[in-house]
């Protein structure tokens, strides 16, 4: 799909990251084409009188389409940008208990809309981040997602476990990261993208040419640019008095060690950690409570959809609260509320210890092992020995493979700075990334940012940008082509080849 010109590479469209959004997109520029489907009518009567006549989804006017969202009975993502709250909820019309299965998308194959391009990821195989098992965890950790939330155009995760196993996928299944990278992995094969995307390859000195742009890691020219890295590239590291801690032998899922593992942080990477450690090993858990300014993500984790993660968030309420009693004594296991079987599962009363809103003011390492002073939120301080440390308060990203003047025209006077010389040009985070979404997903010309990078980490809400970005990429004007025309676009035409999303 790319030609050779003068000893340099030229496409229409370069992709940098090689995750669900960058897939999604590849899709979409093979040919395959979404439209509504008005013979399914969404369960919302006034977005299905909004496309019924017009249901080709490339070129939507998502103003005009999502200004009746905050007054619709449907549940509209409040979360999501309104394109990707759009094609989520055309895709999903039963909403949050909708498998993706009855759908009112269509997947039209028209090879004549495709369009030239490559994917350029540092991941070794299609997935992007995906492809990764953090340390500190095991690989049969459990997906926040349904699989149907997970699932790609052309080729679901359901088709693909009906594929491996030979049997159909439980009803609202959570899979585990390594079935889903699997399933990654095997969708760019399943649906035919496969010769677009370059896996191992990490890009760098992407400037603006005369006639596009010239990525200088690849000697590639392009005329267009999509941005699909992510945000979440990179744990954000400790600070520099926490850094002897790392050189301690990294968190062992598979075997317990005598002095406790220091987990730092509130979240679900904490969390994930802590579910994935041995049986048998001791905990020690600093993290931030604060409820009522802000709250750990944990807290809207329901007991029976996710009942590790409510496990994880009752230890850190109970523990809060045991250091509020004053000369109480130590609870039991139940803090309160419905038995959660993952209690049950260990020694939590032995083996974890929550010690929230606490400072390590001090580190020593000896043998192997590691002397920590911590100052409780009270003022007091106290010691305590551990064997490992997982530092895991967030993650991160940066643009740093793009030259200064192209970040700049991004971001403007709100760009983010760094040291260079040490490959920190600035970190970007949800926020960062976000306030610019908000301004429009072409951030500059012929620039445009999809995933993750938009603000929106969830695969469901994937689709939207890539579908808003295809249809700036794509050519606009479809009744010159073919003969087709705007009132066809409701029905399967002979020239087109549907699947259902």
């Amino acid at each position: 799909m790319a030609e050779e010109s003068t000893g340099c590479t030229s496409v229409d469209v370069v992709i940098v990251g090689n995750g669900p959004s960058a897939m999604i997109l590849s899709y979409i520029l093979h040919g395959h084409i979404p439209f509504y489907n008005p013979e399914k009518p969404h369960p919302d009567p006034l977005l299905h009188a909004k496309l019924k006549h017009n249901p080709l989804l490339l070129h939507l006017d998502i103003e005009h389409l999502a200004n009746h969202f905050t007054a619709s009975r449907f549940p509209y993502s409040t979360q999501a940008l309104p394109v990707n709250a759009l094609l989520d909820a055309l895709i999903r019309p039963n909403g949050d208990d909708d498998e993706g299965t009855d759908t009112g998308v269509e997947w039209r194959y028209m090879p004549e809309m495709a369009t030239s391009h490559l994917i350029f990821g540092d991941a070794d195989q299609p997935g992007g981040q995906w492809t990764e098992c953090p340390e500190g965890t095991t690989p049969n950790i459990q997906t926040l997602s349904y699989a149907g939330m997970l699932s790609l155009p052309g080729y679901t995760f359901a088709e693909h476990h009906q594929r491996v196993h030979g049997c159909p996928l439980p009803p609202f299944t959570r899979p585990s990261r390594e079935a889903v990278a699997e399933y990654l992995a095997a969708y760019a094969t399943s649906v035919g993208i496969s010769e677009s995307i370059r896996c191992g390859q990490e890009v760098s000195g992407v400037v603006r040419s005369m006639n596009g742009f010239f990525i200088g890691s690849h000697n590639i020219t392009c005329n267009r640019l999509i941005l699909a890295s992510g945000i979440f590239t990179e744990r954000i590291p400790p600070r520099p008095l926490l850094l002897p801690l790392t050189e301690l032998p990294p968190p062992s899922p598979v075997r317990p060690r005598h002095a406790p593992l220091l987990v730092i942080g509130s979240g679900f990477s904490a969390a994930d950690v802590i579910i994935s450690s041995h049986p048998d090993q001791k905990i020690i858990h600093i993290f931030k409570w604060e409820p009522e300014v802000n709250p750990s993500p944990l807290r809207s984790c329901h007991p029976q959809e996710y009942p590790e993660y409510a496990a994880i968030y009752r230890l850190m309420k109970r523990a809060f609260s045991q250091l509020n009693q004053r000369n109480g004594p130590r609870r039991q296991n139940r803090a309160g509320g419905n038995s959660i079987p993952f209690l049950e599962s260990r020694n939590w009363h032995d083996n974890y210890e929550g010690i929230p809103n606490t400072m390590v003011t001090d580190v020593l390492l000896n043998n192997g092992k590691a002397l920590v002073k911590l100052r409780l939120q009270d003022g007091k301080t106290i010691s305590r020995e551990v064997s490992s440390l997982a530092y895991v308060v967030g993650r991160r990203s940066t643009l740093n493979y793009l030259s200064n003047n192209l970040r700049a025209e991004i971001f403007g006077n709100h760009m983010p700075t760094g040291d260079c010389g040490t490959g920190d040009c600035g970190w970007v985070s949800r926020q960062t990334m976000r306030a610019r979404a908000l301004e429009g997903l072409e951030v500059t010309n012929d620039v445009f940012i999809i995933g993750s990078l938009t603000g929106d980490s969830l695969i469901r809400f994937a689709y939207g940008g890539c579908i808003y970005a295809a249809g700036k990429l794509m050519q606009s004007d479809l009744n010159k082509e073919n003969g087709y025309v705007t009132e066809d676009f409701g029905t399967k035409t002979s020239r087109s080849k549907c699947w259902i999303a």
